[in-house]
């Protein structure tokens, strides 16, 4: 079933509100600590969230809702909202603009809407199951990307990788740069790096351990602008996915991803 207008032009009024909230705490120095209750992040995260769930209570009450900050609604329509108001917290923190707040719709399990808004910068990657991804209404495209070797790989940290998946990713990284260390990955970047690669300029991003609000947004804006995005097993994703993601620019290139990433001594992803 397509999905409806209207729930595509609310998705845009929960990024506007919530980046409303955003902005004016960006790069506000005062008491920046991660540790303090009610430090500046926090309150950016916390009360984004709950201007988007004041919205989604007016507009739609049946509907479920899954949040970083505050958690589950149980809803009863079989669909869900799901939000990660500051998906990047440590580049917000840092005050590197590259972090987005990420909104999708899920219905029964799969994600059919999702949205990364970077705020400051006012960008804005949009993603509908059946049609072109959008950065701010203008059609984007993943790149060609004729050989495995010579791929631009990013994740946004290595340090949040369990240490088994490690060896995979660095045996992805090693097919990736041909064995030319200095050709390495691109490091930083959380969900703005899933638009990058969906306006084609990046080609591979690999992550492990994320939670349904940190990748559910992206697989509808990586599909929809001709990329693929997968589990490390080559399965796509849903409510149920572990958390190892795969965003694959060109689809040519899945099979040489998966097999690189399963290329490791003695390991098969699969054992896990």
């Amino acid at each position: 079933m397509p999905v409806r207008p209207a729930d595509i032009a609310l998705a845009h009024r929960l990024a506007d509100a919530a980046g409303a909230v955003i902005r004016p705490y960006f790069r506000q120095p005062a008491g920046l600590e991660l540790k303090e209750d009610r430090s500046p992040v926090t309150r950016a995260d916390r009360e984004a969230e709950e201007a988007m769930r004041r919205l989604l209570d007016a507009e739609c009450p049946g509907d479920g809702v899954v949040g970083e900050e505050h958690g589950v609604k149980d809803g009863v329509t079989g669909r869900q909202w799901v939000l990660d108001p500051i998906d990047g917290t440590r580049s917000f923190t840092a005050g590197r603009a590259i972090f987005g707040t990420l909104i999708a719709l899920v219905e029964d399990g799969w994600p059919v809407l999702g949205i990364i808004d970077q705020p400051v910068q006012r960008e804005r990657w949009t993603g509908v199951t059946g049609r072109p991804t959008l950065l701010n209404d203008v059609p984007v495209r993943t790149r060609a990307c004729p050989a495995l070797e010579g791929a631009i790989v990013a994740t946004t940290s290595p340090h949040l990788f369990e240490d088994s998946d490690v060896p995979h990713f660095m045996a992805l990284v090693t097919a990736a740069s041909g064995g030319a260390p200095r050709q390495g990955p691109v490091y930083g970047g959380d969900c703005y790096n899933y638009g990058l690669l969906a306006s084609g300029f990046l080609d591979i991003v690999c992550e492990s351990g994320l939670k349904l609000y940190d990748f559910a947004a992206l697989a509808p804006i990586v599909e929809g602008a001709g990329g693929r995005m997968c589990d490390w097993n080559g399965d796509p994703l849903t409510a149920d996915s572990a958390g190892h993601v795969l965003a694959i620019g060109d689809p040519a290139r899945a099979d040489e991803v998966l097999e690189a990433l399963r290329n490791v001594a003695g390991h098969d992803h699969h054992d896990h």
